[in-house]
Order: C-alpha cells, then sequence, then structure tokens
C-alpha cells in the first residue's frame, strides 16, 4: 500500500464505486478511475497507476457482465471472439505502457476526455435508444471480421497503452459496426472490457506494475458499482447518466489541465 492519507484512500474508493458505476451503465468508467489515481498518488510512476487500475476496472466490469448476461441479449460467442483480439491488443499497449510517464499521460487523457464529451454533446440521443433485437439480426461476414480486428485489437491496444474512455468506445464502434442497440452493445463490450482488463492486467503484474492492496480495497467498490450500475440501465436506459458524464469530465479537464499548468 502506498503511503497515502486516509482521505486519499477513502475519495479513491468512491470514486472506484462512481466509476464501476458509470462504466456499466455508459461504459468509460476510466475516465474518472485512472485520472482519480493520478491525482491520488502524484508520485507514483505512471506504469504502476495504470496496472492499479487495471486490476481494479476488471473487477467491476466482470461483475456488470455477469449482471448484464443473465438479462440481456448478447450474442456471446462472437463478444467471446473479439474479446480474444482484444486481450492479445491490450497485452501488447501495455508492453509499451512501461515507457509512459505522466507528463505525457494528462494531456493524453485530457484530449481523449474533451473528445467524449465533445461526442456526447453532438449526439443527444447518444444512450437513449431503447433496445431491441440486435442479436436477431444477421450480421455480413465483413462486419464480424471488422470488429474483430479493429474494435477488438485496435481498441484492445489502446485499453492496454491508455485505457481511459474504452467501454464507451467500444459501445461506439460496436453499436456502428454491428448495428446493435444500446443495451445489447453496453452487455457485449462488458464482455470484451474484461478481456482487454485481463490481457493488460497480465503484462503489468508481469512488469510488477501493480499496487495490489490498494487495488484490492477499490476493487470492491468498483465492484459495488458496477453491479448497482448494470441493473439501472437494464431497468431504466442510460440517458440520464449524460449530464453526469460530462459534469465528471468537464471537472477532471479542469482538475488535470490545472495541474499540467503548474507541473
Amino acid at each position: 500500500m502506498p503511503d497515502i492519507t486516509l482521505t486519499t484512500l477513502i475519495l479513491l474508493c468512491l470514486a472506484a464505486a462512481a466509476a464501476g458505476w458509470i462504466d456499466a451503465v455508459v461504459g468509460g468508467g476510466g475516465l474518472l478511475l485512472l485520472p482519480a489515481l493520478l491525482l491520488g498518488l502524484p508520485h507514483v510512476p505512471a506504469a504502476h497507476v495504470l496496472g492499479t487500475n487495471k486490476a481494479v476496472a476488471i473487477v467491476g466490469t466482470s461483475g456488470a457482465a455477469v449482471t448484464f448476461l443473465r438479462k440481456a441479449p448478447v450474442r456471446v460467442g462472437l463478444a467471446v471472439r473479439i474479446g480474444l483480439m482484444a486481450l492479445a491488443g491490450s497485452m501488447t499497449g501495455a508492453f509499451f505502457a512501461a515507457g509512459i510517464s505522466s507528463e505525457v499521460l494528462r494531456p493524453v487523457i485530457m484530449v481523449v476526455l474533451l473528445g467524449v464529451a465533445a461526442f456526447v454533446m453532438l449526439r443527444p440521443s447518444f444512450g437513449t435508444a431503447a433496445a431491441g433485437d440486435g442479436t436477431d439480426r444477421p450480421v455480413a461476414r465483413a462486419r464480424i471480421i471488422t470488429a474483430i480486428v479493429l474494435v477488438g485489437g485496435g481498441i484492445g491496444f489502446y485499453d492496454g497503452l491508455f485505457g481511459p474512455g474504452t467501454g464507451t468506445f467500444l459501445v461506439l464502434a460496436l453499436t456502428a459496426v454491428l448495428h446493435l442497440d444500446l443495451v445489447t452493445a453496453s452487455a457485449t463490450a462488458k464482455i470484451v472490457n474484461v478481456c482487454t482488463n485481463a490481457g493488460a492486467l497480465a503484462m503489468f503484474a508481469y512488469q510488477g506494475t501493480v499496487l495490489w492492496q490498494l487495488a484490492a480495497v477499490m476493487a470492491v467498490f468498483n465492484l459495488a458499482g458496477g453491479m448497482v450500475g448494470a441493473r439501472m440501465a437494464l431497468s431504466r436506459g442510460s440517458g440520464f447518466v449524460r449530464a453526469v458524464l460530462l459534469t465528471v469530465v468537464f471537472s477532471l479537464v479542469a482538475k488535470l489541465g490545472f495541474d499540467q499548468w503548474n507541473a
């Protein structure tokens, strides 16, 4: 466990719970969790922050995936194939992440945050579409290959290298490529995201860049938030999360920008 105050630990646990909830409902919990770790552990190397982030996130994502699978229509076989490619991509990304410094990571995360915020603002219908019969429509072979190679491999690599927004990017890409409705895309994204987290975590663990004690404490809260968020997404839809997500994104951009300015 790193040398942090009790107040910081409590705030990190609350951030983990909120991130699990956001990730389950609309994706992108890493947009909150990773910056929170960067802010709470300013003197910890970036590789250790990234590794700890994966150790926490995989627990909440797994819980959300199990909750979704019980009620949401998902092509499990296709999700697993995309997930296996994503696992390979994330391990590759995590391998290169070891050389990244916090000074480089902060501005990259800010750009990603602003990009996601712009998309959500320009697409008011994002997250509000009702679930349909996405698993019943035939999908062209070309689209399946695109989903496996580009969505799985590409986003998997990004998740291992940086991570924030992976869930959101997966939902958007799966909806665009496979024409899935939001709930089905979210459920499928959770399965894929578990694989990307597993691949990246395996590499970070091999490199010894995971703060296991801190991750274990935060993972409990992330799991609770993820399971609650998945149930809310299934019962209420995720349109109401847009305002929360935008508030969190702009708050984090402001804080990271302030820290970068004073670095």
